[in-house]
C-alpha cells in the first residue's frame, strides 16, 4: 500500500510538531509514509533516519514559477500523484486545491480536514481530532528525531563533549525580530551557572544579521572559551552535536522545536507567539514574560524574560537529571 501525508505548513517547528501524527499513520497500517512537505521545513536534514518515513517530496510553490505554484502548478500536482500511484493520502490541510488534486491524480482514499474550515484551527488538537475521526485513534506521543548512534558518537568526539561538564545548547536565533530575547539575558545565565558548574555552551542560531549580532555579543563576551557557534553549520550537522547534550536554553525557534524532538530537555522562551509552540512536548518548558499569565502573537515580551525565572528551571532540570 502506497500511502501520502500531506503536511503543507511553514518552517521546521511545524513539521516537528506533526511527526506523532505521520508515524501514528505509518504505524496504524505498517507501511511507511511518502511525506510531501514544503522546501523551508528542511525535512531531508533531520528526518532521513527515520524508518517510518519512505520518502520526501517537496512542494515547490515558493515562488510565482515554482513547479507546483499556480493553475499549470496545479496539474503538475496531479500528474505526480498519478506518476506516483498513491492508493490513500492523508491532508492535514483544508485545502480544496489538493483535495480535488488528488481526486483528479487518482487516489482513492482521500482523507482531509473539512474543506475550506481553516479559521481558528488549533494546530495540534484539530490533527488529533482528524486522526481520531479517520483512523479511531488517539495520538499522545512527543515528537522524535533518531539520529543515528555512530553520527552522535563521531558529533562527542569531534567537539569533545565531555561527560564531566554540562552540555548546554543556546537557542539565540529566531525568525522574527521579536521573539528573540536579547544577548544580555543569555548571558546572565550563562554567567551564573558557570559559578555553579562546569560549561560548555552550544549557541545555535541563523546566519541573518541580527542572528549574528546577539551571536557575537555572546561570543566576544568574556565567556567566550566556553562557546562554540554552531552557525555555519547545517542542521544535520547540528542534529548529532544537540543529542550529545544535557539541556537547552532557546527562543522559539527552529531549535528549540529539535532539542525536544531529540529527548533533550529545552526551556523555551515564549516572547511574541502562541504557547502552544513551546508547551506541545512534555520535554519542553516553557519560560514566559514577566507579568503575564500566556502569550500569543503581539505580546512583545522578549525584554521581559526573567533571566532568574531561566535560572531557577535550569537548576531544576539540571537537579533532576545529574
Amino acid at each position: 500500500m502506497k500511502i501520502l501525508v500531506i503536511q503543507n505548513r511553514m518552517g521546521i517547528g511545524d513539521m516537528i510538531m506533526f511527526l506523532p501524527f505521520v508515524k501514528a499513520i505509518s504505524n496504524y497500517y505498517g507501511e511507511q509514509i511518502s511525506l510531501m512537505v514544503k522546501k523551508n521545513t528542511k525535512a531531508s536534514e533531520y528526518l532521513n533516519e527515520e524508518k517510518y518515513i519512505k520518502e520526501i517530496i517537496y512542494l515547490e510553490r515558493s515562488e510565482v514559477e515554482s513547479r507546483h505554484a499556480g493553475i499549470k502548478g496545479f496539474f503538475n500536482l496531479i500528474n505526480d500523484f498519478k506518476d506516483k500511484k498513491f492508493d490513500k493520502v492523508f491532508i492535514f490541510n483544508s485545502s480544496l486545491r489538493f483535495y480535488m488534486a488528488a481526486k483528479m491524480g487518482g487516489i482513492k482514499d482521500i482523507n482531509s480536514y473539512k474543506l475550506l474550515r481553516k479559521k481558528n484551527q488549533h494546530i495540534i488538537e484539530t490533527a488529533k481530532k482528524f486522526l481520531r475521526d479517520t483512523l479511531k485513534i488517539d495520538v499522545k506521543e512527543n515528537p522524535a528525531i533518531n539520529p543515528k548512534p555512530d553520527t552522535v558518537a563521531q558529533a562527542k568526539k569531534d567537539y569533545s563533549i565531555n561527560n564531566d561538564e554540562i552540555n548546554i545548547v543556546l537557542g539565540t536565533g529566531g525568525s522574527g525580530e521579536t521573539k528573540r530575547v536579547p544577548s544580555k539575558i543569555f548571558i546572565e545565565v550563562m554567567k551564573n551557572t558557570l559559578k555553579k558548574r562546569k560549561c560548555k555552551f552550544f549557541i545555535a542560531t541563523g546566519n541573518t544579521k541580527e542572528e549574528t549580532e546577539i551571536l557575537d555579543q555572546i561570543t566576544k563576551s568574556d565567556l567566550k572559551e566556553f562557546c562554540i557557534p554552531l552557525n555555519n553549520l547545517n542542521i544535520s550537522r547540528i542534529i548529532p552535536i544537540i543529542k550529545n547534550c544535557n539541556i537547552a536554553i532557546c527562543n522559539d525557534s527552529s531549535f528549540s522545536h529539535l532539542s525536544a524532538a531529540l529527548n533533550i530537555p529545552t526551556i523555551v522562551l515564549m516572547a511574541d507567539t502562541p504557547l502552544v509552540y513551546g508547551s506541545y512536548s512534555s520535554l519542553m518548558h516553557p519560560i514566559l514574560p514577566e507579568g503575564v499569565n500566556t502569550v500569543s502573537h503581539d505580546t512583545l515580551g522578549k525584554d521581559k524574560i526573567s533571566p532568574s525565572e531561566i535560572q531557577k528551571k535550569l537548576d531544576e532540570i539540571l537537579s533532576n537529571v545529574s
